[in-house]
């Protein structure tokens, strides 16, 4: 199998030249890749927040959108 080694900018320059349909489907799987990512992330860092107020006899669960904001303050600033 032979490979082809691009820059950044000849992968642009190439993507520049599809049709808009096929720029299209490439746009469609690098947001979803960035979705997932992001879903992940989001996901685990609420987990550790989770873990966090636990150990600081607090429930995530019984928080307000407002408390659980004051408590990521509050790390933030330690």
């Amino acid at each position: 199998m032979v490979t082809l080694t691009l820059s950044d900018q000849q992968i642009v320059d190439l993507v520049k030249q599809l049709p808009p349909t096929a720029k299209q489907t490439i746009l469609d799987v690098l947001i979803a890749e960035r979705v997932l990512w992001w879903d992940v992330t989001v996901s685990n860092s609420e987990e550790k927040l989770r873990k966090l107020a636990q150990g600081r006899g607090l429930d995530w669960n019984k928080l307000s959108e407002d408390e659980r904001e004051n408590f990521v303050d509050d790390l933030l600033h330690e």
